[in-house]
């Protein structure tokens, strides 16, 4: 009997099981906390001042899964295929980005007021996806913007392809680098050097649109994102090559991970100096820890992030984002009055949120996932072909295409008949032109209202500058378009150094930002205890709107000679008569911003004499502080 021969090699072992990316556990979760968080921050003012965090965890969980592709095609095939990478991407983001555009323009055409401002620059970026450059060369503000961009969101989008674009390029170098910890150095080192450009290019005080939008200032979520896939690139997706114990805790720092993210987008600041330098790299970084975390096999965290809730949302989240801003921008434009009502304000919100979940469930279902799956040209087709009720699918298919092809018209029309200037710019205009005439007035008698009256602000008074000067003949006004609290202190060391600042100094700032109380402090010293201050806070759909207003009034509570004019309370119930950016007042609401500030003159003068020379605070042991 012939000896069997053992075998001189080991056999085989089964690679790994390798999961889709798209299938990775608790990913779908993540989106939905990130998608919620940015609607929740747009539609809903004050309630998530931190939301548009869900933009960060977006880039994160985009450099991941798409390094991670890529590194998959490249060991696989031993290279990168750059045009099918680019068609993939096209298949993903086009199809629902093109009806967006084409009907909300449509809409815009027929809804008017100053919705069409800039609109062309808007689709040009949108189909270019370049959006974010587009707006930083025209000075467009994302924080204080005078006029509504119905298209504003879309300057993620760019970033985002904008690194599709180069990001093979940049792999394909990166992984010619033999050891894993290297390579992933590497893109952390690009996440360093984005974050700080961010933080160094950053000035508090200065519109930070710049900074927000640059693709260069801010990718470094999208570079953590690949420095993970490259660091999870070999990490088994099979049960048995882990221990317990590591399945069991691991989870937990990524837990800790998105209850933390779910803290920031409570109390993030959207504009301040905390989340340019360093607030948003630690998004990212959470982020980053909550993906790892989550994709471990068996995580507690995957599960619970996959619920079908939020899973159905995640799967959605492309068409929420692309959805929510411009139907918000359209609904307020048609229904101003309901501004006015704090009630339905809540109802304009939830109702932004129906139509928002509508289209993009609608979009998943008929345009993102048949083109995604099958291809342009085949999804098309495929209402052509023989089967079960071709008719009404042929039907349906001709139909949808004039409909697309109407808007895209409509669309053209919009763009050409597109105003240069909305409203708010106009009020703005016609404030300045009032500030150069009352240069060449004689100065102010004794007797006239305004000539103890010396105003420093924003575009808010600007705006307001004439109505001023009817109500307080010969006042001294000093405003100018998105200057913040900061710079105040510094204008008004100017002012006291040339002795050029009155008795009266009226302050109109807060709009364009958070401030902070010592600035406050730093001016009222300047200008001693013999002078007197009006304060004006703030009416501004801004997530910084309720703390300005509460800084304002707790310092003109603690201070006898400080006045607070309630602008606020005076506009809120009539935000329908302001600018279509809810901010700024034409002829009517400049009457009532004079008329909040002549109402604090009045509480003024009818205090006693400031009675402590070396100004120090008046004691306030009872609620009254008079």
């Amino acid at each position: 009997m012939a000896k069997k021969l053992l075998p001189t090699t080991p056999p085989p072992v089964p690679p790994a099981v390798r999961v889709q990316s798209s299938q990775l556990p608790g990913l779908d979760g993540l989106r939905a906390i990130a998608v919620a968080a940015v609607v929740v921050f747009h539609v809903f003012p004050g309630v998530a001042p931190g939301g548009g965090i869900g933009v960060d965890i977006f880039f994160v969980i985009s450099g991941f899964l798409i390094t991670g592709l890529l590194i998959r095609e490249r060991a696989r095939s031993g290279r990168i295929r750059f045009g099918s990478f680019w068609v993939r991407r096209a298949r993903r983001l086009l199809p629902a980005l093109l009806i967006l555009v084409a009907v909300c323009s449509t809409a815009a055409l027929f809804v008017g007021s100053d919705l069409l401002v800039g609109i062309g620059r808007q689709v040009l970026g949108a189909g270019t996806f370049s959006s974010n450059w587009l707006a930083i060369a025209d000075g467009t503000s994302y924080f204080t913007g005078t006029t509504p961009e119905l298209f504003r969101n879309l300057w993620s989008l760019s970033v985002e392809e904008q690194f599709y674009l180069v990001w093979p390029f940049i792999v394909l170098l990166v992984v010619l680098v033999r050891h894993r910890s290297i390579r992933t150095m590497l893109f952390v080192l690009l996440a360093v050097a984005s974050a700080t450009a961010m933080a160094l290019l950053y000035v508090p005080g200065v519109d930070a649109t710049r900074v927000y939008y640059g693709t260069d200032t801010h990718s470094f979520g999208l570079a953590i994102g690949a420095a993970l896939a490259v660091l999870t690139s070999d990490m088994s997706r099979t049960h048995l090559e882990w221990s317990r114990w590591q399945r069991r805790l691991l989870p937990i720092p990524g837990a800790i991970a998105v209850l933390a993210l779910l803290g920031l987008a409570v109390v993030l600041p959207a504009d301040t100096a905390l989340t340019f330098r360093g607030g948003l790299a630690l998004v990212a970084v959470l982020t980053a820890v909550a993906i790892w975390a989550s994709i471990i096999p068996g995580s507690a965290l995957g599960r619970v992030l996959d619920v079908p809730p939020l899973a159905w949302v995640g799967k959605r989240s492309y068409g929420i984002y692309l959805w929510h801003w411009p139907v918000l921008v359209l609904l307020l434009a048609a229904l101003p009055t309901w501004q006015d009502d704090p009630t339905l304000v809540w109802v304009l919100g939830a109702v932004t949120v129906a139509i928002t979940v509508g289209a993009a469930a609608l979009s998943y279902r008929f345009v993102e996932s048949p083109i995604r799956r099958n291809g342009f040209r085949a999804a098309f087709g495929s209402g052509f072909r023989a089967g079960p009720r071709r008719g009404l699918r042929v039907i349906s298919a001709i139909l949808s295409v004039l409909l697309l092809f109407g808007a895209v018209g409509a669309t053209s029309v919009a763009i050409a008949g597109a105003p240069r200037e909305g409203l708010a710019q106009e009020d703005i205009a016609a404030g300045k032109v009032a500030l150069a005439n009352a240069r060449s007035l004689p100065p102010p008698t004794p007797g006239e209202a305004g000539s103890r009256l010396t105003a420093i602000g924003d575009s808010v008074m600007l705006a307001a500058a004439p109505e001023l000067q009817q109500k307080f003949p010969g006042i001294t006004i000093d405003a100018v378009v998105s200057r913040q609290m900061s710079k105040l202190p510094a204008i008004v060391h100017r002012l006291v150094e040339r002795n050029q600042i009155r008795h009266t100094l009226v302050i109109g700032l807060g709009t364009n930002g958070y401030i902070a109380r010592p600035s406050l402090e730093e001016v009222r010293k300047m200008l001693g205890p013999d002078r007197q201050i009006v304060l004006i806070n703030i009416q501004a759909p801004r997530g910084w709107e309720s703390s300005v207003n509460r800084i304002l009034s707790s310092f003109a509570a603690d201070y006898n000679n400080v006045e607070l004019a309630d602008w606020h309370r005076a506009i809120s119930s009539r935000i329908s008569i302001l600018a279509p950016d809810h901010i700024h007042p034409g002829p009517t609401g400049g009457s009532i911003y004079a008329n909040a500030v002549g109402a604090a003159l009045r509480r003024l003068a009818d205090l006693p004499p400031y009675p402590n020379v070396n100004d120090l605070r008046v004691p306030t042991p009872t609620a009254s502080r008079r």
